[in-house]
């Protein structure tokens, strides 16, 4: 396939793949190996104080579906810890564009500081689009706004951090990004050009990736890890066994999940 753009990474692997393969690559429930999906629990609990820390989760969906209230199954082992969920939506494509989708979402950060100031911290997290969108608050302007989120951590949960093989699949049909589009809302690619220099280089960010990803998934959040860690993020990698893409994140049900339990051990670690 000869796809234009080569830019600054004009050997990347995706760009020597056929249409086939990348449409394959970047199909997450083609490398699903389970029968089936639990039911999600969609609970939630009311927290009446604000000095708490505020777990923000932005939902995947390839920026084209899923919801706020249907990403609400994983309260519960982080609500009975005491720690406050905050899901947060955004206009999905076609309605909104990835320009606009990031912008809601740094503004709902902007709220959460704003509307509790005594926080014990702001940890973002997000999968797949929303993993995306989580990323790319390491490079916001905060000043813009007015405030300086709290943030304490970032779990980036099965990404897609470089937008530019997106468009050349079929999930581009309803978000129409062009390869400038895909580049100016590319977090791999701002930290490797302009880089992205930490407020607080003991702020943890970590990247975690399902055994059962596709490569070119693997491939995008080792690349990540690597960016981060050279710009002087304190940057951590996992690969966390036996989970497909979806698995790796519907699991935030079970107590004795291994991200789960990574999230809550950072959470507190950090207080």
């Amino acid at each position: 396939m000869d796809v234009p753009g080569a830019g600054r990474a004009g050997q990347a692997p995706w760009k020597k793949m056929s249409a086939e393969e990348l449409e394959n690559q970047y199909s997450p429930s083609r490398w699903v190996v389970r029968l089936g999906a639990e039911e999600a629990l969609r609970t939630y609990k009311q927290i009446g104080c604000e000095a708490l820390p505020f777990f923000v989760f932005f939902h995947g969906g390839y920026w084209q579906s899923g919801s706020k209230d249907e990403s609400a199954f994983m309260v519960i082992p982080l609500t009975a810890q005491g720690v406050a969920v905050v899901m947060v939506a955004y206009d999905i494509a076609p309605k909104g564009t990835l320009d606009q989708m990031v912008d809601q979402v740094t503004r709902s950060v902007v709220f959460v500081q704003k509307r509790y100031p005594h926080n014990k911290g702001i940890y973002l997290c997000g999968h797949s689009a929303g993993a995306h969108l989580a990323a790319m608050m390491l490079l916001a302007n905060w000043t813009k706004h007015g405030v300086t989120p709290n943030l304490r951590g970032f779990f980036l949960v099965s990404g897609v951090y470089d937008l530019q093989p997106i468009v050349f699949t079929s999930q581009n049909a309803p978000l129409l990004m062009t390869l400038e589009d895909a580049q100016r809302n590319s977090p791999q690619w701002h930290l490797e050009v302009a880089g992205a220099q930490p407020v607080d280089p003991s702020c943890p960010v970590l990247v975690a990736v399902g055994q059962h990803d596709s490569p070119e998934f693997h491939r995008q959040s080792r690349e990540l890890h690597q960016a981060l860690c050279r710009d002087g993020w304190k940057a951590s990698f996992e690969e966390l066994r036996d989970v497909d893409h979806f698995e790796i994140i519907e699991n935030l049900t079970q107590k004795d999940d291994a991200l789960t339990q990574i999230i809550l051990k950072t959470i507190f670690q950090e207080l």
